[in-house]
């Protein structure tokens, strides 16, 4: 599927569609079981081109495994989720990350995350270009985006909808930002976009200047039919999108 609003926005890199599947895709990229990786990393891949798959048991990271879907649970992180996210539990469990200021508020942090488990044995991203809507249907669409693209997505989002605030910037995990919360945003009548990889542990797997846009495909596919006719076709965005680099 070819975007328009990629076209517009001039994105550097290709948006990712995250689909929920049974089937291992042939020649995907996936960590190996057992061995560090983070999520973000993959989607960074297929924004590039590549397609990649994950399981439960080949997330990368603990944290990977909620933030994909795969379980609810917190029971696999040593020491407790509420001790990681905040002071750490002491010796011989891993140094605290010290994003939250207390073990409290970790924990109400983690209980009011969605509760999500995905029916699917994988998750898989791939670039949008070679999703066939009429053979996939895709759960989730992301795209990175620099601030001026970022600012024109924002805009889109609200564009043919009442209220102000259908783009919402969550804290959570990159993982959470690009799967976890949008999937949950899916399942509403009226989903938002969530902005994302905003997680300090996650930005090196992105370049520095962008942060991540993802939508439910239902409100995909309308940002993508009301790009005739909006903003996008006046003036003030042209002069925008002049100092935008051109794709490669």
């Amino acid at each position: 599927m070819h975007s328009r609003i990629a076209d517009e926005l001039k994105l550097r890199y290709q948006p990712v569609a995250l689909l929920l599947s049974n089937e291992k895709p042939a020649g995907a990229l996936e960590f190996k079981e057992g061995r560090w990786g983070c999520v973000v990393a993959m989607f960074t891949s297929a924004a590039r081109g590549k397609t990649a798959v994950f399981s439960a048991d080949t997330c990368g990271c603990g944290g990977g495994k909620i933030g994909l879907g795969f379980t609810d649970q917190y029971d696999h992180i040593p020491g407790g989720i509420e001790y990681f996210l905040s002071t750490g539990r002491g010796e011989g469990y891993p140094e605290g990350e010290a994003y939250l200021k207390t073990p409290e508020l970790a924990a109400d942090f983690a209980e009011n995350l969605p509760k999500t488990c995905i029916p699917t044995k994988y998750v898989v991203v791939k670039p949008l270009e070679e999703i066939d809507p009429e053979k996939e249907k895709p759960v989730l669409i992301v795209l990175y985006a620099e601030p001026d693209q970022l600012s024109a997505l924002v805009v889109l989002a609200n564009y043919g909808r009442p209220g102000t605030d259908n783009v919402i910037i969550p804290f959570g995990a990159g993982c959470h930002t690009v799967c976890l919360i949008p999937f949950a945003e899916s399942k509403k009548e009226m989903p938002k976009a969530v902005v994302g990889i905003t997680d300090i542990s996650a930005r090196p797997m992105v370049d520095p200047d962008v942060l991540s846009f993802t939508v439910p495909w239902s409100m995909f596919l309308e940002m993508e039919n009301n790009v005739p006719g909006s903003f996008l076709e006046k003036e003030a965005w042209k002069k925008v999108r002049e100092r935008i680099p051109d794709m490669l």
